[in-house]
């Protein structure tokens, strides 16, 4: 049995390729499938099933159009509520897949229906768990509403040991969240392999004995996700459709400037440091290829019933509308280029102050505030004394508590602070942008509130 891993680092999360040598098991498959078809086809393999550990909450599958374009089985949980057809499978069933035996195993708790693989292959074994046992951690449990979070919490209890009870312990484990995805309920280990006995050394979900606390700690410790996550589902449950991940032609300038001119989300993908010396007066600094910052704020800020439109080199252009895919933003217009001038001849531009910690402590008059737009539970762990936090994605919806006159604001990196800063300045603010790590705050000198 061979394993490989298709790596979606700007979501957290991971899709697999199984296969035995000539068929191929594809799970949890995102949008984007053609990095799917390239590694099947580097492998020399055919994929005949394609197979959802749930029905996801972070990002639209790629699963259907995947067995839908090359005739594979795809098997969702017969006790899933889906408008298309599929081939159902319920726990305890197997399927092979060529000399790969393929077991589904009940594991609710990240959602209601939720399924573990467990792939057998002669005397190896893997285990795919979707959302459910993840490495250190476990898939949260409240996706689906208050009212069901802790009985979804016991139930992630319940299935980690039903796990334990159907796989070996030697067995390789391979979930699809919790490398830096919102869907784990608490930081992974970082860990890139693992197998399931080391699990039960290491993960909350084993190593607490207690039932009861484990289902208080893990509810007490869940935080914001993004607002985009309310999609997923409903997409995901419809069935979705081929992404078109073709850059379209360039707006014009005066379309482009219309748009600014009506308020449109208008994005520029250039770097930060770039967009506060000079922008289109207007547009949203969302910097690209800053890890997974891009496709997560971006996702839980943006109005899904609005059009968006991409300022920025072809080839960010080109990767964001990848992105954006996944998490069902589809097909953005784009103005490609760099200079704001050349795009937009005669449209305003703008610019503000960007420094780092020594340069606020050198030009910040004392009664000037200080914005934290970092999330809640990191404000509330260690924060700069005298600072007001509203988190980014409330930002939008609080721009009216955000004190008068100029604002200093900052984050735990930069990104979200130069967000920020942009929709401060679209609302008629003046911001400056601090641009450094919150980490090394203490040490330029700010003071820490206690």
């Amino acid at each position: 049995m061979d394993v490989i891993t298709i790596d979606t680092p700007q979501l957290g999360d991971r899709s697999y390729l199984v296969h035995d040598g000539t068929s191929a098991l594809v799970i949890d498959a995102q949008r984007d499938i053609d990095r799917v078809e390239q590694a099947a086809r580097a492998a020399g393999v055919t994929v005949t099933h394609v197979a959802e550990t749930h029905i996801h909450n972070d990002y639209v599958t790629g699963g259907l159009v995947y067995a839908q374009k090359h005739g594979a089985a795809y098997l969702v949980n017969a006790a899933d509520t889906v408008s298309f057809e599929r081939t159902p499978i319920s726990d305890g069933e197997t399927v092979q897949v060529g000399d790969l035996t393929v077991k589904a195993v009940a594991t609710p708790g990240h959602t209601h229906h939720h399924l573990s693989f467990v792939v057998s292959h002669g005397e190896d074994q893997a285990v795919f768990s979707g959302g459910g046992v993840l490495y250190g951690s476990v898939g949260r449990t409240d996706l689906l509403g208050h009212e069901h979070t802790e009985g979804l919490t016991h139930d992630q209890y319940a299935a980690a040991r039903r796990l334990a009870q159907e796989a070996a312990a030697e067995a390789a484990l391979y979930p699809t969240h919790g490398f830096g995805s919102f869907c784990s309920s608490g930081p992974a280990t970082g860990a890139s392999e693992s197998t399931l006995g080391e699990q039960f050394a290491a993960n909350h979900v084993y190593t607490d004995p207690d039932e009861e606390h484990f289902v208080r700690e893990l509810i007490a410790n869940l935080t914001a996700y993004p607002s985009y996550y309310v999609h997923m589902g409903p997409a995901n449950s419809g069935g979705p459709v081929e992404a078109d991940l073709s850059v379209p032609a360039s707006l014009t300038a005066e379309e482009l400037t219309a748009r600014l001119d009506r308020g449109e989300w208008v994005v520029d993908l250039r770097r930060r440091v770039a967009y506060a010396a000079d922008h289109l007066a207007g547009t949203i600094s969302f910097e690209y290829g800053d890890g997974g910052s891009f496709t997560t704020f971006l996702g839980w800020i943006f109005p899904y019933e609005q059009q968006l439109t991409l300022v920025g080199s072809e080839d960010d252009v080109e990767n964001a509308i990848r992105d954006l895919s996944r998490i069902g933003i589809d097909s953005p217009d784009a103005a490609v280029g760099e200079d704001p001038r050349q795009l937009a001849p005669g449209a305003a531009v703008s610019s503000y102050d960007r420094v780092d910690w020594a340069g606020l402590l050198k030009n910040r008059p004392t009664d000037e505030p200080i914005l934290d737009v970092r999330r809640t539970e990191e404000f509330a762990a260690s924060h700069l004394d005298g600072a007001v936090n509203v988190p980014l994605h409330e930002l939008v919806a609080r721009m009216d508590e955000v004190p008068a006159g100029r604002v200093w604001v900052h984050c735990g990196s930069g990104y979200r602070a130069g967000v920020a800063a942009s929709l401060l300045e679209r609302a008629g603010r003046t911001p400056v942008h601090v641009d450094a790590a919150f980490a090394d705050a203490a040490d330029a000198g700010l003071p820490m509130a206690t």
